[in-house]
């Protein structure tokens, strides 16, 4: 019948919603536990060498005499639990002191940006990373730790340009090709919209492991769909879809996949399946599958099925869409007496008057003349851009 219009999903911003952010929240804190060690271990044992193939050479600043007793001090609070406020104070009276060494300094400001991000303060926290950045007076694991935090931070308030600027510094002076570290730039480009950049990056970081996250795939389907490249995005979504046969979300989006790609019928067979398993209990989902159908020639049938069990349940409100929807099917499907009953439940949900004017034609062709002219005349009252056709019915012997 295909009366319905039906928008094509905007697939990419629905499945950031669902992988994108839970990848960029991960990637924060990890970056902010990794600073807490770095941290700690600036004080303490020495830690594991995380970048052993950094071009930068490590400096061999320590701390100075006369800042050793303020140090220590700020140490201690920051090894307190929920003292955040008390940390960030000291870092601040150190990183002002005259007699601070950069190395002084560098220690202040990453224990104060640590403190300022577990207190929401990512304005602070940024400000305080690049000090560290810029002071260059800690180890190599401190100081790509911040400078990656750094980065995290900017693109997640949406400044892309320093943040990947950042980013791109730190892949290139650690050369690390960790799939942790390479989703964060995949990430970053698909929050840039550079979505054919984006995908060679997510492939890469997924074929450097052998347990890639779903959450993964997720973004490079994503990406696929922004790069208008259909057939990849379903290919990976079908993968998705076998890992997670019995995963609701998982087969939504498999569905929105094969709807921007236009297969409608792998749409309708994949909603089925969720309808049959007793997992459609959305009002969304109930629209989904009979538009789809609507979509789809000789479906009739099926988008009356969909509408009047959703109708039964109560889980589809008989609302404007819904009435219009088991109008059309009604009719196309040669069962004119049933769609006119929808068209006159839908008619009066109308925003305009063009669905009473529908009514009103089809009224006439049964030659239920007065019936047509009282629906015609209605829909004069309601609004007509043009009103002709109506009066034409109105002024019907």
């Amino acid at each position: 019948m295909k009366l319905l219009t039906q928008k094509k999903t905007v697939l990419s911003l629905m499945l950031l919603a669902a992988f994108g952010g839970g990848i960029v929240a991960e990637a924060v804190a990890q970056s902010a536990r990794s600073a807490d060690r770095s941290s700690r271990s600036n004080k303490s044992a020495k830690a594991e060498v995380r970048y052993p193939d950094a071009t930068r050479e490590e400096p061999k600043a320590k701390a100075s005499s006369k800042m050793q007793n303020k140090l220590s001090k700020l140490f201690k609070a920051y090894e307190k639990d929920d003292n955040d406020a008390e940390t960030l104070a000291l870092a601040r009276e150190l990183l002002a002191e005259a007699d601070a060494n950069e190395y002084d300094k560098g220690m202040a400001a990453q224990l104060g940006a640590q403190a300022a991000y577990n207190l929401d303060d990512t304005a602070t926290a940024k400000q305080l990373l690049q000090q560290v950045v810029d002071l260059n007076s800690l180890d190599n694991n401190a100081h790509y730790q911040a400078l990656l935090m750094l980065a995290q931070l900017q693109l997640q308030d949406d400044e892309f340009e320093p943040g990947m600027a950042n980013l791109d510094r730190y892949l290139a002076e650690t050369k690390s090709a960790r799939p942790e570290d390479l989703i964060q730039k995949g990430q970053a480009l698909y929050q840039m919209e550079k979505y054919a950049e984006a995908i060679p990056v997510l492939n890469q970081a997924i074929a450097a492991t052998t347990e890639p996250k779903d959450a993964w795939y997720g973004l490079l389907l994503a990406s696929y769909a922004g790069a208008d490249q259909p057939g990849e995005a379903v290919r990976i979504a079908e993968q998705l879809a076998a890992k997670n046969p019995d995963d609701k979300k998982t087969l939504l989006n498999l569905v929105a996949t094969y709807q921007q790609a236009d297969q409608f019928d792998k749409a309708a067979a994949t909603l089925e399946k969720i309808r049959a398993a007793g997992q459609m209990t959305d009002e969304k989902e109930y629209r989904q599958l009979y538009v789809t159908y609507a979509n789809m020639d000789g479906r009739e049938k099926d988008v009356i099925s969909v509408v009047n069990e959703g109708l039964q349940k109560g889980i589809l409100k008989p609302d404007y869409q819904t009435q219009l929807a088991l109008a059309q099917a009604y009719y196309y499907s040669d069962q004119v007496g049933p769609a006119i009953e929808a068209w006159q439940k839908a008619a009066p949900l109308a925003p305009t008057g063009d669905t009473y004017l529908n009514l009103a034609r089809v009224l006439w062709q049964e030659d239920r003349i007065p019936e047509a002219k009282v629906a015609a005349k209605a829909a004069l009252d309601k609004g007509l851009k043009k009103p002709e056709d109506a009066r034409k019915i109105i002024a019907l012997p």
